[in-house]
């Protein structure tokens, strides 16, 4: 007489291993980079992960750490969720004289504090460095990215509650 197996839940099929979202992987990107580490490694049943990150790059706009994209290896199950390549944005006609700031992270851009505040800048604005250009919601933390140079706001490239991509531009400004 066969044995059936049940799991905890009473159920008689074979429990199914989880698997990371593409979403759940960019989350941990976005939290490695804050971390301050250089380097890691992480590796599952289902996928083995390696981000590294140039310690010399320089981040333009703020002091958020720059990474390396993650690359995923065959591992005992198949990997099955794939990172889309990033929607490319609007690339503004930069002239010589123009600075584009770009997003440190991978987040949710917006241009005021909350609703009902007016936008922390608008094209024809002068700006100073330092000055808060817009927020970015990265794993439920709102960063508040900051220009590094002075000047007057030519374009702003992404429309309120869009999602941004690491190094997407956001900003072109003429610099002082």
């Amino acid at each position: 007489m066969a044995k059936k197996t049940t799991s905890a839940n009473g159920s008689s099929e074979p429990k199914k291993q989880a698997e990371m979202k593409t979403s759940e992987i960019r989350d941990l990107i976005d939290f490695i980079a804050h971390s301050g580490l250089n380097e890691v490694d992480i590796e599952t049943k289902e996928l083995k992960l390696h981000v590294k990150r140039e310690p010399d790059q320089k981040v333009i706009k703020s002091a958020a750490p720059v990474i390396a994209a993650p690359v995923p290896v065959a591992a005992a199950t198949p990997v099955t969720p794939a990172v889309a390549p990033p929607v490319k944005a609007e690339k503004p006609v930069a002239s010589s004289t123009t600075v584009e700031i770009k997003s440190p992270m991978i987040g949710t851009f917006y241009r005021s504090a909350n609703p009902d505040s007016p936008p922390f800048v608008s094209v024809g604005d002068k700006i100073t460095k330092g000055q808060t250009v817009c927020i970015i919601e990265a794993m439920k933390l709102f960063n508040e990215i900051e220009s590094e140079v002075s000047g007057t706001i030519v374009k702003a490239m992404i429309e309120n509650s869009s999602p941004v991509e690491y190094d997407q531009v956001l900003f072109v400004v003429e610099p002082d």
